[in-house]
């Protein structure tokens, strides 16, 4: 049965299933491998359960529908689309589907698809609204955006685009909903078949809903508005011909909403289509934005609430220190604070940490006191302040983790590698991932500790095993590099294609690298060039580098050497010091 197959019956789905788990098209997982199951959401086509794999601790999402031929061609387009996208990292993954017997012996179909943490938007935005920064909203968007701007990119238009179908893991943005989604050919034929006999303004309206790249942008524009509101437009109104006039005025802007981003989700609603930016546009302009947030010092619309407060003890040393800090945020211009008690002062530290552990997470081990070193610098923080916060808060083993890296690098302190690996371990013996990578990487390069490679393998393994990204990364390394281990080849490549689809950008980079040289898999510079492109916007150094020195050579791409220097001077940024070489090469010669 071939993918163009018409299906007028349950019967046909069940066969292409059929067809397409024996041929190893979709995998097929057994039910009874997942334990834990916990239904986690509800709506109108069916449930989603949250479910552990046999002998892995990492959660996988089970999709139930009502409708038995709804949900097969769901899995079609699902299955046929996901092929396509498979890499970018703000697309939900689709791993396969499993069958649930039931008590009069028919199957039950589920899609097993990647957990999110934090379920929808919808719902993150509603309850996580008061923690979040402009900074953080702006990134949210952004992502949005992108994952948007990659479908038009494949010429895909998705179909339901609205805040219950994109989900948030790790605070980061998962596009999903892909059953309805369509190609840009398809849309326009079901669209003209629609609405042939539909006047021109009527069909303006019908905009709203997503058949075609300028409507996507138009709903866009909406969730750009709700991830500045915390709630989806027009939710509090009547359904009545006022509230039509409403939708063409659109929602007010939220109050100290930057113009630019009000100006952005306004064009994106024009009631002319034609009007509309296209989605790259509309990235473009948000991360025109976000630059300007970074250099202009935008902290001061951190949103505030009583739960980022905390009490400061008279006898605590630190109580200078802290004053200090509260006079930097006056300094900073804060617009909206709650009325504080005497005793409180600002908590912003817990986001700024979690922030650091969070792209420490894609950073080589090596680059790290760069990039912390970077990120305080750009957000205007002062690294002593932070150091003095982790060694009063080791309640928490990221925290543990994080002291670690200070002393390791010697931020803020002298470098004392025996106590970073120290703090490595305890960390580790929470199970905190990147506490077990980091022992990993001590075992490697003696730090603290005599060389055990096989240790080093053992622990990889360990966090790779617990879902970890940079672990499975970095078991990938051993593999291609025999630490530990034997080499193997494609095991190797195996390892960053998983870490690349679970959105580490090492991996994505270094998956990049096997495609270019032919390791574990056939030569393919197409291939290599997109996967270079994905992790270097994501601001990954190597994958800058790489990608610079292609644009340079111009043999496998299209020569720019303005862009080689762009990307040069971007990975140089980050602390490498071989791309600022080649920076000062091409401007030398420039000039």
């Amino acid at each position: 049965m071939s993918s163009n197959t018409e299906f007028g019956n349950s019967n046909d789905w069940v066969n292409w299933i059929k067809e397409s788990t024996t041929n190893k098209q979709i995998k097929c997982y057994d039910y009874k491998h997942f334990n834990n199951i916990q239904e986690i959401g509800f709506g109108s086509f069916g449930k989603v359960y949250r479910a552990n794999l046999k002998n892995s601790h990492s959660y996988l999402a089970l999709k139930s529908f009502f409708n038995f031929n709804n949900m097969t061609k769901e899995i079609v387009n699902e299955f046929k689309l996901q092929r396509e996208v498979d890499f970018h990292e703000n697309i939900i993954r689709f791993y396969g589907i499993t069958t649930e017997i039931q008590s009069d012996n028919s199957k039950k179909y589920l899609l097993v698809m990647e957990y999110a943490d934090s379920g929808t938007l919808r719902n993150y935005l509603s309850e996580h609204l008061e923690y979040l920064t402009w900074n953080n909203k702006l990134n949210l968007a952004l992502q949005l955006a992108n994952a948007i701007s990659y479908l038009h990119d494949k010429e895909i238009v998705h179909h339901d685009l609205n805040s219950n179908n994109i989900l948030v893991h790790k605070n980061t943005i998962q596009l999903t909903g892909f059953g309805l989604s369509k190609r840009i050919e398809e849309s326009y034929n079901i669209q003209s078949k629609l609405y042939t006999n539909v006047d021109p303004q009527t069909f303006s309206q019908l905009q709203l809903y997503s058949l075609n790249k300028k409507s996507n942008v138009y709903s866009i524009g909406l969730l750009l508005w709700e991830i500045s509101s915390g709630r989806p437009p027009f939710c509090d109104e009547t359904y009545d011909v006022g509230l039509a006039v409403e939708i063409l005025r659109g929602e007010k802007p939220i109050p100290n909403t930057p113009d630019d981003y009000v100006k952005i989700y306004c064009e994106c609603r024009n009631n002319e289509p034609d009007n509309r930016p296209t989605i790259n546009q509309v990235v473009a302009k948000l991360n025109a934005i976000i630059s300007d947030f970074q250099q202009n010092d935008y902290n001061s619309d951190i949103q505030l609430s009583r739960n980022q407060l905390f009490r400061l003890n008279n006898d605590n040393p630190l109580n200078e220190k802290m004053s200090q800090i509260v006079q930097n945020f006056s300094r900073n211009n804060i617009k909206e604070i709650e009325p504080l008690m005497s005793n409180l002062i600002i908590n912003n530290f817990n986001l700024v940490v979690n922030n650091i552990i969070l792209f420490l997470e894609n950073t080589d081990v090596k680059m790290r006191k760069s990039a912390i070193v970077n990120y305080l610098n750009n957000h205007d923080i002062d690294s002593q302040e932070i150091y003095y916060w982790l060694l009063d808060c080791q309640d928490n083993s990221s925290y543990v983790f994080l002291l670690g890296v200070f002393y390791h690098f010697g931020i803020e302190t002298n470098v004392d590698r025996q106590k970073a690996y120290e703090l490595y371990q305890m960390a580790a013996n929470t199970e905190n991932l990147l506490g077990i990578t980091s022992l990993a990487h001590c075992y490697i390069n003696g730090i603290g500790t005599s060389i055990n490679k096989q240790k080093a393998f053992d622990l990889f393994k360990r966090a790779a095993n617990l879902g970890s990204a940079i672990g499975t990364f970095n078991l990938g390394n051993c593999y291609r590099e025999g630490i530990g281990t034997t080499i193997n080849k494609q095991k190797s490549f195996e390892l960053f294609q998983k870490a690349a689809n679970l959105g580490n950008t090492p991996g994505m980079t270094n998956l990049g690298n096997c495609y270019f040289c032919g390791f574990g898999i056939d030569v393919d510079k197409q291939k290599a060039f997109e996967l270079y492109q994905k992790a270097a916007n994501l601001e990954n150094y190597l994958a800058q580098y790489n990608l610079a020195s292609m644009y340079e050579s111009g043999k496998d791409v299209k020569k720019d050497i303005n862009h080689a220097i762009y990307l040069y001077e971007k990975s140089a940024k980050q602390g490498f010091q071989k791309a600022q070489n080649k920076f000062d090469e091409l401007i030398n010669l420039k000039n």
